[in-house]
């Protein structure tokens, strides 16, 4: 039996996620939630130079709280932190979020990508980004848009427009592995000028095109960026249904980066703030104890690196963009 991609090809293939995205055309920003039917267990893994994050520190296996009720990736760099409090303050009218005696107080560990500077109008009277974080979770379900939606709106890479990506796959054991990405990465997602993906190798299908790899690889020392921008941060979350605690998935997170590493040149610069969410919904034990462990991180970084190819083979045009589309000089999906 080989590894194949879940129904949707998307996060949400591991049964009780939802996934939701909210974004704004003129300004060229978004929001996309990740939420679940119930608590879910959490880590993060952090790689890059210059992160913006939330919450993050109370998933370390030392911390208390052991569950989470959301995860939010954002556009508008600190700015766009506020979306979590969007989100908390919806979750809590629902009544969700760890119980302190009376209250409820969600748990919405948040991370952000610095997208202010991408031809959108940045000149709002107030911050956008909590509105954009509830209406997100009103849209959470099974099924959401990839490419330029969510917080991959204005999303932009060294050479072509960045974007949301996701990708699943069903283990030979029967476990669920999928990964939801925001690229807007320093470095390219593409060899050279494309059309050839680096994640190439891990493709299945042609689930970003089919080119297979490139025939040669030029000047992979000296690596084509947007340095000059300063406009960076690829963000991520990858998510199993096999059982972990918060030590399992902060480990599956930190495999997950070798995802980035593979799909993107440079990767975990020191413009990027590359981080990387892990949950588990633990409804499928582990019966191969180290070895599940071994796979199921395996299965992260090539999810990871398949949905970075997916999110800028996904990415559409709009007025003024200061990035072109991959699709634009390679062709849409599907035509």
């Amino acid at each position: 039996m080989t590894a194949t991609p879940g129904p949707l090809n998307l996060i949400t293939d591991i049964a009780g996620l939802k996934v939701g995205n909210a974004q704004d055309a003129a300004i060229k920003t978004g929001v996309t939630v990740l939420s679940a039917d119930r608590p879910f267990v959490a880590g993060v893994h952090v790689m890059g130079g210059a992160p913006g994050s939330r919450e993050t520190e109370l998933l370390a296996p030392d911390k208390t709280v052991a569950e989470v009720d959301a995860l939010v990736l954002s556009g508008g760099s600190a700015l766009g932190l506020d979306a979590a409090s969007g989100v908390a303050n919806a979750l809590r009218a629902a009544g969700r979020g760890f119980a302190v005696g009376a209250q409820r107080v969600p748990i919405v560990p948040a991370a952000i990508i610095f997208d202010l500077i991408n031809g959108g109008n940045k000149d709002w009277a107030e911050n956008p980004y909590p509105a954009l974080g509830a209406a997100a979770l009103a849209n959470a379900g099974p099924s959401f848009e990839i490419g330029s939606f969510g917080a991959g709106t204005g999303a932009t890479t060294a050479n072509f427009k960045g974007g949301l990506g996701s990708a699943s796959v069903v283990l030979p054991t029967g476990h669920r592995v999928g990964a939801l990405v925001v690229v807007n990465a320093l470095g390219s997602a593409v060899v050279g000028q494309g059309p050839h993906f680096w994640a190439a190798p891990f493709e299945l299908g042609a689930e970003f095109g089919g080119h297979g790899v490139a025939a040669d690889y030029p000047n992979t020392h000296v690596p084509h960026t947007k340095l000059a921008a300063h406009a960076n941060t690829t963000i991520g979350i990858v998510a199993t249904d096999a059982v972990l605690d918060k030590a399992g998935c902060t480990r599956l997170a930190t495999a997950a980066q070798d995802g980035l590493a593979r799909a993107l040149v440079p990767a975990h610069t020191p413009m990027d703030g590359d981080l990387v969410f892990a949950l588990s919904t633990a409804a499928r034990p582990l019966e191969n104890g180290l070895a599940d462990v071994l796979t199921l991180g395996h299965a992260a970084a090539t999810c990871m690196a398949r949905a970075i190819a997916r999110a800028v083979f996904a990415a559409q045009p709009a007025p003024h963009d200061s990035q072109p589309c991959w699709a634009d000089s390679y062709g849409r999906p599907g035509a």
